[in-house]
């Protein structure tokens, strides 16, 4: 191989797409305080000075999708008209239905299992697709370097403006980390790293540089991967005063590459937030995440892609493959073996070994779903090493 540059992007949770993801994560858990077996499949579009929210939900418990709107606009740090938008003024409108009796059926009771006459039914998959997982030994938390710093810068200018490190800093913002990759794949540098950051008017662009090296780059960056030919670029066009909804409209689902893996690994194209775990976009996505870090951390690769796809209505997948992109230590079709004894990879099965019945969706709508170190989460747990070691030592 060639040396190489790979490069990644993060949000702040006041992009507005950001904002989106979290206001329909924050109803789904809502609901699931309430009603742990619900169907939600929520959008968010945020533009200036209206939010609206729409989508499928069936549901026995009652939630004030007004009042779960607006206090997570507020604690994102919406929460004035001199930010560009204001969460207790802004408009708010919403459009639910239920869910479709034709696709609720299909879920209800898996098609292997329509014909059974005892209670013990699978669920069938809430919809047709693929999901893709991934993980890798560049870093500790098994994610690609390029993503997992883009994250941490992100999160990091989010720290500072919340605890008042810097308070000239507004809710949006942007990063970007650039790695240079040896002529054996491995990470060495960083190349460039991009920051754009919302402030006040009245702050200058030599007092904004200055603060976001000192408390962000140099906070989150080894010194060891910067040298003299690394770029850094801070707020680039010279002004980042206008941002949020007010500066460009907000979807859900719409920053699925930042969710997941920076590009570094295949996406199915399903989006994440707003989605209750029938839905496998998201839970399968989750799964095959759990699986790929597993096999890395027990050392069968030092890469490894899993790819599920489902059928709707039918609970177990079409298909599970696996890419190991030539660093496997047993075969790709002997993995595939393997995932199959260790995962469980029908709906109920992944719902259930994940708990995903709970309200744990919100915290996941900024800085990625996976390789989180700042949270605990099912699917980043290894505890399949043994199991794996074993199980590759007997097919």
């Amino acid at each position: 191989m060639d040396r190489r540059l790979f490069t990644s992007e993060s949000v702040t949770e006041g992009h507005p797409d950001k904002m989106c993801d979290a206001i329909s994560d924050a109803i789904l858990d809502a609901i699931y305080e309430q009603d742990p077996y619900a169907r939600v499949a929520c959008e968010t579009m945020a533009t200036t000075g209206l939010i609206a929210v729409a989508g499928e939900i069936t549901t026995e418990g009652y939630v004030d999708i007004q009042g779960v709107v607006r206090k997570t606009i507020k604690e994102i740090g919406y929460d004035h008209k001199d930010m560009g938008f204001d969460g207790a003024t802004c408009g708010v409108i919403s459009s639910i239905h239920e869910q479709s009796p034709d696709i609720a059926m299909g879920v209800d009771i898996a098609l292997e299992d329509k014909n059974k006459e005892n209670e013990d039914k699978e669920l069938g998959a809430g919809d047709q697709g693929m999901m893709f997982g991934y993980a890798c030994d560049e870093t500790p938390e098994l994610m690609p370097m390029p993503i997992s710093l883009a994250h941490k810068l992100a999160r990091r200018l989010s720290y500072i403006r919340k605890n008042g490190i810097v308070d000239y800093l507004r809710p949006d913002g942007k990063t970007q980390v650039t790695i240079e990759y040896d002529e054996m794949g491995k990470p060495f540098r960083v190349d460039t790293i991009v920051i754009s950051a919302q402030h006040k008017p009245e702050v200058t662009q030599e007092e904004i540089r200055r603060d976001l090296k000192t408390y962000v780059i140099d906070e989150v960056i080894d010194m060891n991967l910067i040298d003299e030919r690394t770029k850094i670029f801070i707020n680039p066009t010279g002004k980042f005063v206008l941002g949020g909804p007010a500066g460009d409209t907000g979807l859900t689902g719409r920053k699925i590459i930042v969710d997941t893996y920076g590009g570094y690994s295949r996406h199915g194209g399903g989006a994440f937030s707003g989605k209750d775990p029938t839905k496998v976009d998201r839970s399968g996505a989750y799964m095959a995440r759990y699986i790929a870090k597993n096999i890395v951390a027990a050392d069968l690769a030092k890469k490894c892609e899993v790819q599920l796809a489902y059928a709707i209505g039918v609970a177990n997948p079409v298909s599970v493959i696996v890419d190991t992109f030539g660093t496997g230590l047993i075969s790709e079709k002997r993995i595939v073996e393997l995932i199959k004894k260790t995962f469980e990879l029908t709906p109920s099965g992944i719902i259930k070994s994940l708990g995903l019945r709970r309200p744990i969706y919100r915290q996941l709508a900024s800085y990625g779903h996976f390789g989180r170190t700042d949270i605990e989460l099912p699917w980043e747990k290894t505890d399949k090493i043994d199991e794996l070691r074993r199980q590759a030592m007997v097919i």
